[in-house]
């Protein structure tokens, strides 16, 4: 007999669960963890299949429009007559004793807005003359003046924003969305992303899954070339050839994915179907030449050229497809100096499209079911930063003004205040924790229980904190 054989069957009982122990339990773990990868998809064959919300929702679709570098609320939505009277004046002692600016390092002078504000439609919401546009759909708006974030450099602030942490690794909302939710369309992606300008300072992780299955994440839409990296076909490669290549391809995922079990490879068989897919559905989707004269003067676009404008329309068109939620960044919002030429020249680019955009979901009915969201990373100071000749302001945390339009909240509606000179919260703070709590119940679906299992945590975008305000809800 095999010596080695002979001295396996000379083993005690005990002798043998104690060599072989730590093999069993590596087969139980893995077992486990095979069992938790299969339960992280609500549907291994199809995880972006459309799913229900916890509950009944009030919106069904986003458009999310971030203005990347952070507008002056001050001088675009916060009207302060009292800031107006104090122009010039050193900030009080009070307010400058331990404050710590991004920029300004001596006890800088307050400045009034050099910008009129006019009382706008039957609500009468103070809008800036920067903004004629907006202030004739101001009564679809809900204004909030009391947001506060927890940072006021950028990159970490925009992660913030738009993860609900401040570092890399994290899930963008639209990817929570997109993992709650799934797809009503199966030839789009249910999170697409559209950008004017350069990427913002946190990069590609303002859309990325973090650690939700890659299939998740947004797919950015560029604005020249294809609309999608690699979406067409090689030169000689034909529609059939590469669908041949999928099946093949895909047929060894799918064997792979039933003996492992990993996310990451349903995620694969999707995205390259999905992508077959697309090549038909993403250029109609991306010609917007075929849209009626009167929307392209609406919208103030021009087909075939980048622009703000032209992505507002996109966005309309996306969501009328049943893409879940439509991200647009807006680069060029960074105003430390020359903020009267800088804001006006930004305000001049954005402030039709969004009005347009506004009134034609309303016209076609699907602003009750869009949420249209408008913001940044933070709010700027109430004080000068920089020469009076061109005069600019820092990056301020502690109190700015976003709105939202349609998708369920209050029509024409203020909620929270800034005193005096719009340097703090004086009634109904929000946090960022909460805005996107907020967001998520317009959406139908529960912060505190929308979570994805990571590092043997349940992880949420607002981790142990957020609260839903439920004064703005309609």
């Amino acid at each position: 007999m095999n010596a080695h054989l002979q001295q396996l069957l000379n083993y005690t009982r005990r002798e043998f669960f104690q060599r072989a122990g730590m093999g069993v339990g590596g087969a139980a773990l893995t077992t486990l963890l095979a069992n938790d990868l299969q339960a992280a998809l609500p549907t291994a064959a199809n995880p972006m299949a459309a799913r229900e919300s916890h509950f009944t929702p009030k919106a069904k679709n986003v458009i999310f429009l971030h203005m990347v570098g952070a507008p002056s609320h001050l001088d675009l939505y916060d009207a302060k007559p009292k800031l107006q009277e104090l122009d010039g004046e050193l900030v009080p002692d009070k307010l400058w004793e331990g404050l710590r600016l991004a920029f300004i390092r001596e006890q800088p002078k307050l400045m009034g807005s050099p910008f009129a504000f006019q009382q706008q439609g039957e609500a009468g919401l103070p809008i800036s003359e920067l903004m004629p546009h907006l202030g004739s759909v101001s009564d679809e708006l809900c204004m909030i003046h009391s947001l506060k974030t927890d940072h006021f450099n950028h990159a970490p602030a925009q992660l913030f924003f738009q993860t609900g942490f401040s570092r890399f690794g994290r899930p963008s909302l639209g990817s929570w969305v997109n993992y709650g939710l799934g797809s009503a369309n199966s030839n789009l992606p249910g999170f697409v992303v559209l950008i004017t300008g350069n990427v913002a300072g946190a990069g590609n992780s303002l859309w990325g899954s973090g650690f939700l299955p890659s299939i998740y994440q947004g797919v950015e839409f560029r604005s020249s070339g294809d609309p999608v990296l690699f979406l067409s076909n090689p030169k000689g490669m034909t529609g059939e050839d590469r669908k041949r290549i999928i099946d093949s391809v895909n047929h060894l995922n799918q064997v792979q994915l039933a003996d492992v079990g990993d996310p990451e490879i349903a995620t694969r068989i999707n995205q390259y179907e999905m992508a077959y897919r697309m090549q038909s559905a993403v250029p109609e989707l991306m010609d917007i030449s075929n849209e009626p004269k009167h929307i392209h003067e609406q919208y103030g676009t021009l087909p075939g050229k980048a622009s703000f404008a032209n992505n507002c329309l996109l966005a309309r068109r996306l969501v009328e497809r049943g893409v879940r939620f439509v991200q647009l960044f807006d680069q060029g919002w960074d105003h430390h100096g020359s903020i009267v030429k800088s804001l006006k020249n930004k305000c001049r680019q954005v402030d039709q499209p969004i009005a347009a955009l506004i009134r034609d979901l309303r016209q076609r009915g699907l602003l009750d079911d869009t949420l249209v969201v408008w913001g940044a990373e933070f709010g700027r100071t109430p004080m000068v930063q920089g020469d009076r000749k061109a005069p600019g302001r820092d990056h301020h945390k502690d109190a700015y003004t976003v709105w939202m339009a349609g998708g369920g909240v209050k029509r024409g509606f203020t909620y929270g205040k800034t005193d005096d000179i719009g340097f703090n919260v004086a009634e109904n703070p929000m946090h960022v924790n909460d805005f996107h709590a907020t967001l998520l119940h317009l959406l139908g679906m529960d912060h505190e229980r929308l979570t994805f299992k990571f590092q043997g945590l349940d992880m949420r975008v607002t981790g142990v904190a957020g609260n839903v305000v439920p004064e703005i809800i309609a």
